[in-house]
């Protein structure tokens, strides 16, 4: 990883979780994907995940194709943002599969210019915790891991705590995004981190969508051979960030800052709440997160970033009920949009 990337993932950043942009035949449209990528940077985000469960797994279908052109386009975007900006953007690829795709995938993140790799356990719950330990090393010589604790609605397992601590011990992983949607599990993860001997090595990231705020604003703490370790979610790795990113930075640096205080006004803890019941309506939780990719592109659709809310497959679409409860968040919780800003923001970049 490169230096000043590795500084800012540890310090603790905002990344969004990349959305696919089609166009109305289902095509891979990658001039407007870029201008998604400089939306997020230009907001407020300081990195960007890419090829991960909200780009959709489908990309990597033989018939389909798209790992490498949406990696490679990925990487252009924020290469060029870099270039114009002199900023640096922690850039991450998702991995999946068995060892040897894994292994292929990060090897194709690495030529791209990618700092790490986010690593999912998804479609491997057949296989034994001592197998995806393995294929976590395997990857790791290859680029720096962040590890992945997927909630179970969309293909994650539930882990063993002593998993978590093998895991945390392992050269070469750099981060860990706890997103199992599950305060024990949770504590799970973040306990191995604080207690193993790489723990500041180890940035803790959240993906808890529905506690999303409650994370950033908590300092944990635990006890091991008469001493207290103390750690915190440095930054959030999130598909609720790949929307209205500008008001996420702002308050995410609300968070930073009432944390390095020690004051957490009421006023964050209020808005915690606002943003867990509008991700209740982004991902479609009510519907069993049916949703959780379409409802995104909706909103994105709303503001002009996306044409459509179209994804590779055609029976994934959004259900009035869904509709409705968007319709429900945006006029309830206007203060968490940032219409105002993509609309300067697509004045500057239109077609």
């Amino acid at each position: 990883m490169r230096p000043e990337a590795a500084k800012n993932l540890k310090n603790g950043v905002l990344i969004p979780a990349m959305p696919l942009v089609l166009d109305q035949n289902r095509m891979f449209d990658s001039k407007k994907q870029k201008r998604l990528v400089r939306y997020y940077l230009e907001a407020g985000a300081g990195g960007i995940a890419a090829a991960v469960h909200t780009t959709q797994f489908e990309i990597r279908k033989p018939e389909i194709a798209l790992l490498q052109p949406v990696l490679r386009t990925v990487a252009e975007a924020m290469a060029q943002y870099e270039a114009d900006t002199g900023k640096t953007v922690v850039k991450i690829a998702g991995v999946c599969g068995p060892i040897e795709q894994a292994v292929q995938e990060a090897k194709l993140a690495a030529s791209l210019g990618y700092d790490a790799v986010l690593l999912s356990p998804g479609g491997l719950n057949d296989r034994t915790e001592d197998y995806l330990l393995e294929r976590t090393a395997a990857v790791a010589e290859i680029l720096p891991v962040i590890g992945f604790y997927l909630q179970k609605a969309v293909g994650g397992r539930e882990f063993s705590y002593a998993y978590w601590e093998h895991f945390c011990e392992i050269p070469g992983v750099c981060a860990i995004k706890t997103a199992p949607f599950d305060r024990y599990m949770t504590l799970d993860a973040v306990r191995a981190a604080a207690l193993s001997s790489r723990s500041e090595e180890i940035a803790l990231y959240t993906g808890n969508d529905d506690n999303l705020l409650f994370d950033l604003l908590t300092e944990f703490q635990f006890q091991k051979d008469g001493e207290t370790r103390t750690v915190h979610f440095a930054g959030g790795l999130l598909g609720h960030w790949s929307v209205w990113v500008h008001t996420a930075a702002k308050y995410f640096a609300e968070a930073k800052k009432a944390m390095e205080s020690g004051n957490i006004p009421k006023s964050l803890l209020t808005l915690a709440a606002r943003i867990t019941d509008a991700n209740g309506a982004l991902f479609d939780v009510k519907g069993n997160f049916v949703g959780c990719i379409v409802g995104l592109h909706e909103i994105l659709r709303r503001q002009g970033l996306l044409d459509g809310t179209w994804t590779l497959n055609p029976d994934e679409v959004l259900g009035e009920a869904q509709r409705a409860e968007l319709d429900r968040v945006c006029a309830m919780y206007p203060e968490l949009t940032d219409d105002d800003f993509v609309r300067d923001f697509l004045s500057r970049y239109s077609d």
